[in-house]
């Protein structure tokens, strides 16, 4: 898939090293690598504000749709604007899922499952090593 935000994965991990991303952000966001539950930095974090790709910047949550969904990983049950989350049927692992990927640049998010809160029911599980928090 081509995205509007294109790279190599040298431009990919000098610019994730320069912004200071935290360790494993390139192997989660470019080889769609996922971090041990409850280790990111996002998971217990309930700040005010936004929540966006740490390779392009889009704005991808809001805090307001994060919840404690007790798995491990920051849980959103919408995302920000429509359009800003591709959805792809992932079959790793032997397991069928819905992988989530920033829309702009193509980075591995995480998942999504249909076992979240309402309005939505849907669970937006996500790797804190794919994200940046801008506050509000």
């Amino acid at each position: 898939m081509s995205y509007p935000v294109q790279k190599t994965d040298a431009e990919w991990r000098a610019l994730l090293a320069d912004k200071g991303a935290e360790p494993g952000a390139f192997q989660v966001t470019r080889q769609a690598a996922t971090e041990r539950p409850f280790t990111g930095k996002y998971e217990p974090h309930w700040q005010d504000g936004s929540y966006r790709c740490t390779c392009c910047g889009a704005r991808l949550f809001d805090s307001g749709t994060k919840f404690d969904a007790g798995c491990g990983w920051p849980s959103f049950w919408q995302a920000a604007v429509p359009g800003a989350i591709e959805e792809r049927r992932d079959t790793s692992h032997g397991m069928v899922r819905v992988e989530t990927l920033c829309a702009q640049c193509g980075a591995h998010l995480g998942h999504v499952f249909p076992d979240g809160p309402a309005p939505t029911g849907l669970r937006y599980c996500m790797n804190s090593a794919a994200l940046d928090f801008e506050p509000r």
